[in-house]
């Protein structure tokens, strides 16, 4: 191996930290960093990087991993429920934005082959920017998000018969084009009925088999043999490596092993495809931009208007208010990184000269780093615009397609996340189920992913060890996870992932062994169920049940020793919490839900007769009645048989307190 292109890799790795956390600092996408690295490296910066062409071939490889990820996932299921915002919003917004950016520089005189690449990469906006800027703010599922979204998809989408034009474009007369276009159609065709075959039949069964293995390498290798080997099919048959990598992307999309998969291979995009904005970075020429620089700002303006103003229109055409237009129009303001792929090709086939690929690049660094100012920015001008004088019509919309999805992610919020669906997973979705509470597991196991599917339960394969597939479950707005695997190490690791994506969720943990209870409760666990504690409870309660000792008393004493152990053990999770969220807990303090049995003296009662507080001293916190919660209930509030009383108190006083309220002396 060329040891100066080790030299390289270091200086770029090292050279791209120190940039990343400085732009971290001043609210700048680690893309733009990289960019940024590039430049400083390259040699129109400091001349640090010798072995270009090695690092162009890494660069080109983190190309395929980018379209392979994004064709995992873009599926037909996601098509089909944006259709409209897809089709119509993507098509209007590419198509009126080349056709405007078209004629202007036909207008310039410019030459045909040159004036459609522009088109072609004005039209495009950023996807890793905008996507990961709406997640961040947490606006993907709101209606400029959604909007957004169905945008990027059809620009993703388009981007692949752009690359096939670009050559037809270079040979220089329309006569051989449509022969031309026919042959590389034909081919086209028979790489997507291959592609159909693959998905439907051949990669679900090698999943099936592999993931069955449980081994990542062997399941890592095999996402990567599914890429690389319809990209080398896709080379083979004349077409472009960026539509196989798509294509590829599209046959993992449709299995039930998509989400592993894409959290898989994602580290090795993030990676890969760095060194693809760092190539980039190196071709733009900081001599050009000062020579340029009132020009650039030119053209930088002109983009922005012309790219808003479509943007927003269109978004306005699918009905939106006005409000979210501007939004949305600020948010793909910017030129996208697949208009480098574009460039990059267009300038190897002579259809832009050096001139104007440093101009595009220049516009493209400036506007991609302005991104996140452009998205933080649009909520004001948008406040702006609402004061003024415009028709209802603009500022209500005109009735837009109403968002599944998002219906179904705000329904999906305060839900339950199952990570493992074992023995204890399936009892706690059962309950779960009884109880009419929504909840999605996570599993490893692709026999029980498939065979609980088939049966209607809400569950996916892959490694909840990945923030990729977390998101999937929307952990993030999620009230309760319960971690039910066998891996202690996997279990802490899973918790921390969970505690960052959301800090307020409330983790529940199983583990074998009491021991195991303090990393749990250091990695984020709010609470830990041991089992090896559960079994010695189970088989204290059936001793004293052979010794004739009263059911009540057994309970009393198994609730005693359930309080105390967990008194112990939110001991540790006390301790490891002051030390860095500073949280309050109260370990003495329980509160219960108990029913109202039939037959309980306390039925027909109000709160205030009842004199819990007094007698008990424990408080009412709510009353839970046919599916209704009243919290805070007044005095004079009637008890009746089934309610469910939220209380607080001491563990004894519960207890105690149970005695009056149900039938029977149990804690619901």
């Amino acid at each position: 191996m060329n040891p100066g292109f080790l030299q390289d890799i270091v200086i770029i790795a090292g050279l791209a930290i120190l940039v990343m956390a400085v732009c971290h600092r001043v609210g700048i996408p680690a893309i733009v960093g990289l960019l940024i690295t590039g430049v400083l490296a390259g040699p129109h910066g400091l001349s640090l990087i010798h072995a270009e062409e090695e690092v162009e071939v890494i660069a080109e490889t983190g190309v395929l991993l980018l379209l392979f990820s994004i064709g995992i996932e873009f599926s037909v299921k996601e098509l089909r429920r944006i259709r409209k915002t897809v089709f119509l919003g993507g098509g209007l917004q590419v198509g009126s934005t080349f056709l405007v950016a078209f004629g202007l520089e036909r207008f310039l005189g410019r030459p045909f082959g040159e004036s459609v690449l522009v088109g072609f990469l004005l039209s495009l906006s950023s996807t890793a920017i905008v996507l990961k800027l709406l997640g961040e703010r947490n606006e993907l599922y709101s209606p400029q998000g959604q909007t957004s979204l169905g945008i990027l998809i059809f620009q993703d989408m388009v981007a692949i018969p752009m690359m096939l034009a670009i050559p037809l474009l270079a040979a220089g007369t329309t006569s051989g084009l449509g022969n031309e276009f026919v042959l590389v159609l034909v081919k086209a065709l028979g790489i997507l009925a291959l592609t159909y075959v693959l998905a439907k039949w051949f990669v679900p069964w090698l999943f099936f088999h592999v993931a069955g293995t449980r081994i990542r390498e062997m399941f890592l290798l095999t996402v990567l043999l599914i890429c690389f080997g319809v990209v080398w099919l896709s080379a083979a048959a004349g077409l472009s490596l960026a539509l196989g990598a798509f294509l590829a992307g599209l046959i993992v999309s449709e299995s039930e092993y998509s989400h592993r998969a894409l959290g898989d291979v994602i580290p090795l995009r993030d990676t890969f495809s760095g060194f693809f904005f760092v190539s980039i970075g190196m071709l733009l020429d900081l001599g050009f931009v000062l020579e340029k620089v009132g020009l650039i700002s030119v053209l930088m303006g002109t983009v922005f208007l012309l790219k808003i103003m479509l943007t927003g229109a269109t978004t306005m055409i699918l009905g939106f208010p006005v409000r979210t237009a501007i939004i949305t129009g600020f948010g793909l303001a910017q030129i996208g990184e697949f208009s480098f792929i574009l460039a990059e090709s267009g300038a190897s086939e002579g259809l832009l000269d050096q001139e104007v690929f440093q101009l595009f690049l220049a516009l493209s660094v400036i506007t991609m780093g302005l991104a996140p100012v452009m998205i933080a920015g649009a909520p004001r001008v948008s406040g702006w615009v609402a004061r003024l004088p415009l028709p209802e019509r603009l500022r209500s919309g005109l009735d837009p397609e109403a968002c599944p999805e998002c219906e179904r992610r705000a329904a999906a919020e305060d839900h339950l996340v199952i990570i493992g669906f074992g023995l204890t997973g399936r009892n706690v979705a059962r309950a779960a189920k009884v109880s009419g509470i929504p909840y999605v597991a996570i599993e490893m196991n692709p026999e029980t992913v498939k065979r609980e599917s088939e049966a209607g339960e809400v569950i996916f394969y892959g490694d909840a060890a990945n923030t990729v597939v977390l998101g999937y479950a929307n952990v993030a707005s999620a009230r309760i996870v319960v971690v039910a695997i066998n891996d202690p190490k996997a279990s802490r690791r899973v918790i921390e992932l969970v505690r960052q994506l959301s800090p307020s969720t409330y983790i529940v943990a199983r583990t074998r062994y009491l021991k195991e209870g303090e990393g749990l409760y250091l990695a984020g666990a709010n609470e830990v169920i041991p089992e090896e504690f559960e079994t010695s409870v189970e088989i204290f309660t059936r001793v004293l049940a052979r010794y004739l000792v009263a059911r009540d008393q057994i309970e009393a004493m198994v609730a005693e020793i359930r309080a105390e152990g967990y008194s112990m053990l939110r001991k540790l999770s006390q301790e490891s919490l002051s030390s860095t969220a500073g949280a309050l807990h109260l370990p003495d303090i329980q509160i219960h839900a108990i029913r109202v049995g039939q037959g309980s003296p306390v039925a027909g009662q109000t709160i205030l007769d009842t004199a819990l507080r007094s007698r008990f001293r424990v408080t009412v916190l709510a009353v839970r009645r046919e599916g209704q919660t009243r919290a805070n209930p007044e005095g004079m509030t009637v008890l009746k048989e089934d309610d469910v009383v939220i209380l607080m108190g001491m563990p004894e006083d519960i207890r105690t307190v149970a005695r009056e309220l149900e039938s029977r002396s149990s804690l619901a």
